[in-house]
């Protein structure tokens, strides 16, 4: 990201779980210019397609028939090509660094999208993208569409990798949110007898909830180290409004820590499994987007 420091707040530093900056320091935001908006509807437009097409191949697997998993990624490796292009453009195109609302909304879903494309190469993770590319579908349009300007010049590089570190974390627990979704259908309709349609496509019950396990792992890890590394940021909790962000990140990680440990020491699994998972998320959600929302698009105060 570079070494960037706040425009017009240089004692406080922004953050996606701790901190926050000048919101109307600039009067750009947003995937502005006509050539953005093009690669913006076309990224929407191909998502849209990699779901219809995904959808397809999860309708023909519960038949029966097999498809190469290379024709399955594909359209969304393309989708998410153009969807990085508007989300470096809205985060760069300025020459500062800009995390509004929807820019940072935007960046979270392509890092959710990235992430599970990668890991699909090796691991039964593909059926995510049929919640999560008319996910990143969304927010590539919104970003595309409205401004809601947060920039950044120069500052030290340990914030950078804070902020890395955190939308790590936060994409990592929300790809874990969206297997947990799919985790739960799927243990519903077999309980109640009712293994036919999209759910036979899936991967078995118990290697679902390896996965989520996995992901919860990896995401707690990300999150523990995007707390510590924020404490170095941290300077008034009540003046630079990180009350609600800080009480709300800690219970998220208090909640899949909690999770870990029932796994570990209980074996925990199934419907509680899903329900602390969702509850951790729901969260973590109301931590950064929620606070964010709040406060940077309602009250039009200052927020991370």
């Amino acid at each position: 990201m570079g070494l960037y420091r706040l425009t017009g707040l240089s004692a406080q530093y922004p953050s996606p779980l701790f901190f926050q900056w000048n919101p109307y320091s600039v009067s750009t935001g947003g995937s502005s210019g006509p050539i953005f908006g093009v690669i913006s509807l076309l990224a929407m437009l191909t998502y849209l397609a990699a779901t219809t097409l995904l959808g397809r191949r999860l309708m023909r697997a519960a038949q029966g028939v097999v498809v190469a998993k290379p024709r399955t990624l594909l359209p969304g490796a393309a989708a998410a090509l153009l969807h990085g292009i508007v989300s470096y453009h809205s985060l760069f195109g300025h020459g500062v660094l800009n995390l509004g609302f929807f820019n940072s909304l935007s960046l979270v879903a392509w890092i959710m999208v990235v992430l599970m494309l990668i890991v699909a190469l090796g691991r039964p993770v593909e059926s995510l993208g049929i919640l999560l590319y008319p996910l990143a579908a969304v927010t590539v349009t919104l970003d595309g569409l409205f401004r809601a300007p947060q920039v950044l010049s120069h500052i030290w590089w340990g914030l950078d990798a804070h902020i890395v570190i955190s939308l790590l974390a936060y994409s990592v627990l929300s790809v874990a949110s969206l297997q947990a979704i799919l985790f739960a259908v799927q243990h519903h309709h077999l309980r109640n007898k009712h293994p036919g349609g999209l759910v036979r496509a899936l991967p078995p019950l118990q290697v679902m909830e390896t996965l989520l396990f996995q992901m919860i792992a990896v995401g707690f890890v990300l999150l523990s180290l995007a707390l510590i590394t924020g404490l170095f940021f941290l300077h008034d909790i009540f003046t630079q409004h990180l009350v609600h962000k800080t009480v709300l990140s800690i219970i998220a990680w208090v909640v899949f820590g909690v999770l870990l440990w029932g796994r570990w020491r209980f074996g925990w699994r199934g419907p509680v499994a899903i329900r602390w998972t969702l509850g951790g998320i729901f969260s973590l959600m109301l931590a950064y987007f929620g606070t964010k929302l709040v406060l940077d698009l309602i009250l039009h105060r200052v927020a991370g």
